[in-house]
C-alpha cells in the first residue's frame, strides 16, 4: 500500500511522516513522527529535506496520495493476477449466457392471438428478467476488477506525486530554504516589481513556487495588472485589497492552503479565469456569482460539498467548469442557465443525480461524471437534450439504465460506462461501442412511444364507446320518460280496457 522506497524514494520518505494512525506530523520537529533517531539515507543525499518549510510544502503536495491510501486501506489489498483473471472469466461466462438466452427469446415465435406490440413488450420484460437474474452474480466479480483498477490508478498517482516532489525540491535548491532568506528574496522581488511599475505599466506577475505565506500589502499598489500567478505557495488568506486589481483577468491561486475566499472577490468584474484548485476550501462565497466575465473556473481538489445556489444564473459566459475531486452531493438547478458552458468535469464527487435543468446546456460537449461510486444511480431524461455532447464519462457509478432519450445524442463519440450494474442497454450492446448503444436506446424509445400511442388509442376508443353508451342510455331514458308521460295523460281506450283480459 505504501509507495516503494526503491521506485518512489522521495514520496516514500514523505509518506513515512504521515502514518495511518499516530501523532500528526510536526513540521518544526520532523523527527517526532520518525521511527528512527538516525536520518534516513535520502536526507543525506537531499539535505534540504531537513527543512520544516520544505517538508510542509511536500506533505501538502501529496495530500491526494494520503487520502487515496487511506481509502484503499479500507477496501483491502490489490487482488492477485489469478483472482482478476478468474473474475474476468466469470463475467464473460455470465455475458455469454445472457446473450444466448436473449437470442433464444428472439427466436420464439409469436402466437397468432397476441398483438405485435404486446409480444415485443413481453420479450423485453423477459429479457430484463434474464439480465436481472444474471446481474445478481456480477457484483462480486465486478468488485474484484474495480479494486484492481483502483490500485492501478493509485500506481499512476504515485508516479505523478513523485514527479511533483522532485520539482518542489529542485525549486528549493534554486531559491534556498531558510525562511528568512526566502522572505527577504520575496520582498526583493516585490520591490523589483514595484520599481518596474514606476517605469512602465506591468500587466503580468509570476510568483509561483515561492512559498509565499502572506501577500505584502505593497503588492496592492500595482495598477493595471491583468495576469497574476501565485500557484504553489503557502497562502492561507487572500487579503480583501486584492479587489484593487480591478482590471485583473487571470488569477491562479492553485496549490495553496486557502480555507476560504474573500467575499470581495465578486468585485473582480473583469476576471475571466480563476483557478483555486488544490486548496482547503469547504465553500465558495455567494459573491463569486458576480464575477460575470468568468470563462474558466477551476475549484477542483478541495472539500466543497455544494456550489452556490445562483452560480449559473449570473455566470452565463462560463465555458469551462472543473469541480472534480470534491464532496459535492448535488448541482444547483441554476447550472442550466450557463448557456456558454461546453466543458464540465465533476468526477470523484458524491453526486446522487443531476437536475433536470442540465438539458438546457445546449453547447455542452464534454461531461465527466465518473467515480461518484455508490451515489450516482440514475440520469434524467433531459440528458438527451445535450445535442452537442461528444464525450461522456460515466464509469464507476451505480447506473442501472441509461435514460430513454439517450439515442438523441447524435454527436456523441466517446462513451465510458465501465463498472456500472447496467441492464439497459445490456452489456453485449455496450461492448459494441457508442453507436450501438445509441441505436439500441433509439429503438427502445421508439417502441415505448408506439406502445404508449397504442394504449392511448385503446383508451380513447373505450372512452368513445363509453360516451356513446351514455348518450344512448340518456336518449332512451328521455324518450321513454316522454312516452310514459304522454301515456299517463292520454284518454283511456274503452276497447282495450274491455278486452284487457285477452292481453
Amino acid at each position: 500500500m505504501d509507495p516503494s522506497p526503491t521506485t518512489y524514494p522521495l514520496l516514500s520518505y514523505v509518506m513515512s511522516l504521515l502514518p495511518f494512525d499516530g501523532p500528526a506530523f510536526n513540521p518544526q520537529d520532523p523527527s517526532a513522527t520518525s521511527s528512527s533517531t538516525d536520518p534516513p539515507h535520502i536526507v543525506n543525499q537531499m539535505p534540504h529535506l531537513s527543512s520544516p518549510n520544505v517538508l510542509s510544502s511536500m506533505i501538502h503536495a501529496v495530500s491526494d496520495v494520503s487520502q487515496t491510501r487511506s481509502f484503499l486501506q479500507n477496501l483491502g489489498p490489490r487482488p492477485d493476477h489469478e483472482s482478476v483473471n478468474m473474475a474476468r472469466s466469470k463475467l464473460a461466462e455470465i455475458v455469454s449466457s445472457v446473450t444466448k438466452s436473449v437470442e433464444e427469446l428472439g427466436l420464439c415465435p409469436r402466437p397468432l392471438e397476441v398483438d405485435l406490440l404486446e409480444w415485443r413488450t413481453f420479450l423485453v420484460s423477459e429479457e430484463l428478467e434474464v439480465r436481472k437474474e444474471a446481474g445478481k452474480e456480477k457484483p462480486t466479480h465486478k468488485l474484484i476488477l474495480q479494486l484492481d483498477e483502483m490500485h492501478e490508478a493509485y500506481e499512476k498517482l504515485l508516479k505523478e506525486a513523485e514527479q511533483r516532489l522532485v520539482k518542489i525540491y529542485e525549486n528549493t535548491e534554486k531559491v534556498g530554504v531558510n525562511s528568512q532568506e526566502v522572505e527577504e528574496e520575496v520582498n526583493e522581488d516585490v520591490a523589483m516589481v514595484l520599481q518596474e511599475t514606476e517605469r512602465r505599466a506591468l500587466e503580468r506577475v509570476e510568483f509561483s513556487g515561492r512559498r509565499i505565506r502572506v501577500l505584502p500589502q505593497a503588492f496592492g499598489k500595482i495598477n493595471g495588472l491583468l495576469w497574476l500567478n501565485l500557484f504553489s505557495n503557502q497562502l492561507k488568506v487572500i487579503p480583501e485589497w486584492i479587489t484593487g486589481f480591478g482590471k485583473l483577468e487571470q488569477l491562479n491561486l492553485a496549490s495553496n492552503l486557502l480555507e476560504s475566499l474573500p467575499i470581495s472577490i465578486g468585485l473582480l468584474q473583469n476576471l475571466k479565469d480563476l483557478n483555486v484548485s488544490g486548496n482547503k476550501l469547504t465553500a465558495l462565497p455567494d459573491t463569486i456569482c458576480h464575477c460575470r466575465s468568468l470563462v474558466g473556473l477551476d475549484v477542483s481538489f478541495n472539500s466543497l460539498s455544494y456550489l452556490p445556489t445562483h452560480l449559473g444564473r449570473y455566470l452565463g459566459n462560463l465555458q469551462r467548469l472543473r469541480i472534480q475531486l470534491n464532496k459535492i452531493r448535488s448541482l444547483p438547478p441554476s447550472i442550466g442557465e450557463m448557456s456558454s458552458l461546453w466543458y464540465l468535469d465533476a468526477h470523484f464527487n458524491e453526486l446522487g443525480g443531476l437536475p433536470d435543468e442540465i438539458g438546457r446546456l445546449k453547447k455542452l460537449q464534454f461531461l465527466d461524471l465518473s467515480n461518484n461510486f455508490t451515489e450516482l444511480r440514475e440520469l434524467p431524461n433531459t440528458l438527451g437534450e445535450l445535442t452537442d455532447l461528444t464525450e461522456l464519462y460515466l464509469s464507476n457509478n451505480q447506473i442501472c439504465a441509461l435514460p430513454d432519450t439517450f439515442g438523441r445524442l447524435e454527436k456523441l463519440m466517446i462513451l465510458k460506462l465501465e463498472q456500472n450494474p447496467l441492464v439497459v442497454p445490456p452489456p453485449d450492446i455496450v461492448n459494441q461501442g457508442v453507436e450501438a448503444v445509441k441505436a439500441f436506446m433509439d429503438i427502445r424509445l421508439h417502441d415505448k412511444l408506439e406502445e404508449e400511442e397504442r394504449k392511448s388509442s385503446v383508451e380513447g376508443n373505450e372512452d368513445v364507446q363509453a360516451g356513446w353508451l351514455t348518450c344512448s342510455s340518456s336518449w332512451l331514458k328521455t324518450h321513454a320518460s316522454d312516452y310514459l308521460a304522454v301515456a299517463v295523460g292520454a284518454p283511456k281506450d274503452t276497447y282495450l280496457e274491455s278486452n284487457s283480459d285477452f292481453i
